[in-house]
């Protein structure tokens, strides 16, 4: 991904965080603004996102559940970064013309320090950034009035910030966790988070149609691409390999029944996931050979309609 410091852009990290235990630590966003105040007029909003990003699949999902399209454009990063980090397709982005994401970042100060991440939100009018946080994007965005429905309902509120908290350490990023350990110890953690938390989900979905009841909410969005790239990268690139998600009977419906609501499949690039997640890498793909399987039907019927749920389902 890259970084800069004092607004000059290194592909590697001069100085790395110390990974003495061999476990894998996130690093914090670094812009974290509000939504402007007012009227949101259509066209207002950038979003610099990558196919392969799980992060940016939450955003982008949130635009296609919200119908934020005419509000908000984007610019998708070409699947594999270069020694410019992130890059474009076709050399420039529609907006501004940048050729790589640090050239964004650049905007945000002349003398900008921090990772050159996706997703990051611009606001054209006041020609600034918004954020770099995806999780503050999809709650912002996903509680935007008028433009339908509210993912973060207040009556709500309490079981999507408890699921999301699960799921976004011990699944998120816990495959993260367990694909970028640099030791057994750190490794073996991750992974039995992963497939603990996967279980639970898989128990709970039995008799809920959702994760916080019988509507959609924020929480369901910051599982799913997880969901869609665990067979396809992590069960293989990540070494998460005790189960796939196709193992998962509930899952694997609740996946599909997702995946099935208007606009979401066409944020789903399985072949550019693959592409991302198996590219060169020393330590987890020295020869950069891009798998051709798993052959997965994600379009085959659910059985999702037949579930009911009790009232306050958590």
């Amino acid at each position: 991904m890259g970084l800069m410091i004092a607004g000059v852009f290194h592909i590697e990290d001069p100085a790395p965080d110390s990974t003495l235990d061999g476990e894998f630590r996130r690093q914090a966003s670094t812009v974290r603004n509000a939504l402007p105040d007012g009227a949101l007029e259509s066209g207002r909003f950038h979003l610099y996102a990558a196919w392969n990003c799980p992060w940016a699949h939450r955003v982008l999902l949130v635009r296609a559940i919200k119908g934020l399209h005419d509000l908000i454009s984007v610019a998708y990063a070409e699947p594999r970064r270069t020694e410019d980090g992130w890059v474009y397709s076709d050399g420039a982005d529609e907006v501004y013309g940048a050729t790589a994401l640090h050239h964004a970042y650049a905007r945000v100060s002349p003398a900008y320090t921090g990772r050159i991440t996706v997703p990051l939100l611009w606001d054209r009018a006041q020609n600034s950034a918004v954020s770099n946080e995806s999780a503050d994007l999809v709650r912002m965005l996903g509680t935007l009035p008028g433009h339908g429905p509210n993912l973060a309902p207040p009556e709500k509120l309490n079981q999507i910030d408890v699921w999301n908290e699960k799921i976004y350490a011990r699944l998120n990023n816990g495959v993260y966790r367990a694909g970028f350990a640099r030791t057994q110890e750190a490794y073996e953690v991750g992974f039995r988070d992963v497939f603990a938390t996967l279980d639970e989900i898989e128990a709970h979905l039995a008799n809920g149609r959702y994760l916080c009841g019988d509507k959609l909410t924020e929480a369901d969005l910051r599982l799913f691409p997880t969901l869609a790239r665990f067979d396809v990268a992590y069960h293989y690139a990540f070494k998460c390999n005790l189960r796939r998600l196709i193992d998962y009977p509930n899952l694997w419906g609740y996946a599909r029944e997702l995946y099935a609501l208007p606009g979401i499949a066409e944020t789903v690039k399985f072949e550019i996931y693959k592409q991302g997640y198996f590219s060169p890498s020393e330590l987890r793909n020295p020869l950069g050979i891009v798998p051709l399987g798993p052959d997965i039907d994600w379009t085959t019927p659910h059985d999702r309609d037949r579930l009911t749920t009790r009232s306050g389902n958590a």
